[in-house]
């Protein structure tokens, strides 16, 4: 009785504390909403990291685009070949890619690669003061740091997404029609009767989502970063494990919703 006691009062608390971080980065979020629109407006901030979120992060979304969209071919063709509906390995591929795996697998590969730079690196300047010395200079942190990241992930998540869709239909149809031996005509003329605008926006919409939710989080770990070099490991391991989580999350929140609206 004594061990489930204690076990019902870890749980309890790792609720308690989970529930209070998730406040914590929401009222973080509205820090963000406010300083985004008061001036001045750092355009060169911007671009600097649209170059480290977006440039940086295209070898490895088209690399996994492309061998994601030629596995989903594949197991989708041997799997639709005992139906006698291989033709259909197109579209659904491009259904599966567009709606599901291009965002998702785009925020997770954001998050492990940009959303924990941004936990080290604003974790770094918080340890070493650099932070609290925009401060004393009258330049607010969350204006000067996280503003910029946090638009260059809303901004260049969902063109990741959009380039991981691309590469990975390129990778389906080179499987599908080269190796698989699907008539080229039959698996354009399917993906065109079933690919719709609606299926890439939805798509789209929820990497605009998972772009602004890894950024959240990587910049108020960062942030929140105490206990030097150990604080920022750990910062960086939660910026990560977060991220993924929560895109994870709000992936089937998103699609229960838009499936009504598209």
């Amino acid at each position: 009785m004594f061990f489930l006691l204690r076990w019902v009062e870890s749980l309890g608390a790792t609720i308690i504390e989970n529930l209070h971080a998730l406040g914590e980065i929401t009222l973080f979020a509205g820090r963000f909403f406010y300083w985004m629109v008061k001036p001045p407006y750092r355009f060169k901030l911007l671009f600097e990291q649209l170059y480290f979120v977006g440039n940086k992060s295209i070898f490895i979304v088209c690399l996994a685009g492309a061998f994601t969209g030629m596995v989903m071919a594949y197991q989708t063709y041997f799997g639709f070949k005992l139906i006698s509906v291989d033709s259909l390995v197109g579209p659904v591929t491009a259904l599966t890619l567009a709606k599901e795996l291009a965002p998702v697998l785009t925020g997770l590969i954001v998050a492990g690669r940009a959303g924990a730079a941004m936990a080290a690196q604003i974790g770094t300047m918080k340890v070493t003061e650099q932070v609290d010395a925009l401060e004393v200079m009258g330049i607010n942190s969350v204006q000067y740091l996280a503003v910029p990241r946090i638009l260059a992930s809303v901004i260049s998540v969902p063109m990741l997404s959009a380039l991981f869709l691309f590469v990975g239909n390129i990778g389906s149809w080179l499987v599908g029609t080269k190796f698989l031996s699907i008539d080229e005509a039959i698996y354009l003329s399917k993906l065109g009767e079933f690919m719709f605008l609606e299926d890439i926006w939805q798509g789209l919409i929820k990497a605009f989502f998972f772009g602004f939710l890894i950024s959240v989080i990587g910049t108020y770990f960062g942030f929140n970063v105490t206990k030097g070099a150990e604080g920022v490991g750990k910062a960086t391991n939660l910026a990560v494990v977060w991220g993924m989580i929560l895109v994870l999350v709000l992936d089937y929140f998103l699609t229960s919703f838009l499936v009504h609206i598209l």
